[in-house]
């Protein structure tokens, strides 16, 4: 019996030998795939990465052989208002995401107005020493783009076109048809930017508006005053809505604990009162 034993005890130790033996040249023979198509995978993101650079690239040359008269009123505007180079306008614009917006506000009947906003938005900044393509780090880094309105937080200054007609816009009529304007609203303070805006610019300039169309009376008509006593009423009540806001009355702390902790009985209760 020990000798059978002995012999199926050495029999099995040989087979589980030779079964680790199968199974690390199995393991042996997947790991090497895997090692290869991992170094596949990271020159093929390396090739895509360059390959999406080049598009891009492709795709601001070509958009800048797009700029003419009417784009250029846009970024000397911008420029003046934001106070940026108007070379780094240019560059934002035809780096941005939205921008055939601007070309579907030049069409006929296009869009009636075309907004950027210049506030701080996060970046990605990448760890140098960090082996993976992962960031770590974002930061806040003032950013010029075009923007619906709807989608992102305002929270800076806000750069706006209007149109003032169905016209198509061109080169030589961008100055008449297009009006710009600027709301500044940093740190949120919407209610303050509309409150300026249109107190030291929007009716100072409707008060001293000359020509008003078929109302030949101008600034006499009884319709127009109406209208611009209207405007100074909404300015008011954008002001004391501000100062309500800001000037908020706050409660000062106080430990009760001290005029309580020693209550006994009505008395007590009438004088602490």
């Amino acid at each position: 019996t020990e000798s059978k034993y002995h012999r199926h005890g050495g029999s099995l130790k040989t087979r589980s030998t030779e079964l680790g033996s199968a199974v690390t040249g199995s393991s042996l023979t997947t790991v090497l795939p895997a090692s290869t198509t991992v170094k596949k995978s990271i020159v093929l993101s390396s090739e895509s990465r360059k390959e999406l650079a080049k598009q891009a690239k492709a795709t601001k040359e070509e958009r800048r052989a797009q700029i003419d008269g009417r784009y250029r009123y846009l970024i000397s505007r911008l420029a003046d208002g934001i106070d940026l180079s108007e070379q780094q306008v240019e560059e934002t614009i035809i780096s941005d995401d939205k921008f055939q917006l601007i070309e579907q506000f030049f069409a006929p009947s296009g869009l009636k107005k075309l907004l950027f906003f210049y506030q701080d938005v996060l970046q990605q900044k990448l760890n140098a020493s960090s082996r993976s393509d992962v960031s770590t780090n974002s930061l806040p880094q003032k950013k010029l783009f075009i923007t619906m309105g709807s989608t992102e937080d305002f929270t800076g200054i806000c750069a706006f076109f209007l149109r003032t007609s169905d016209e198509v816009i061109t080169a030589s009529n961008v100055s008449q048809e297009v009006n710009f304007g600027m709301l500044d609203c940093t740190n949120g303070n919407i209610l303050q930017g509309l409150e300026f805006f249109l107190s030291q610019i929007m009716i100072p300039a409707l008060k001293s508006q000359q020509d008003w169309g078929a109302v030949k009376e101008g600034l006499k008509n009884s319709q127009i005053q109406e209208f611009l006593y209207s405007v100074d009423k909404f300015v008011g009540t954008l002001s004391s809505s501000r100062q309500n806001i800001e000037d908020k009355i706050q409660l000062t702390k106080v430990d009760i604990d001290i005029y309580v902790r020693n209550l006994q009985n009505p008395s007590d209760y009438i004088t602490a009162g």
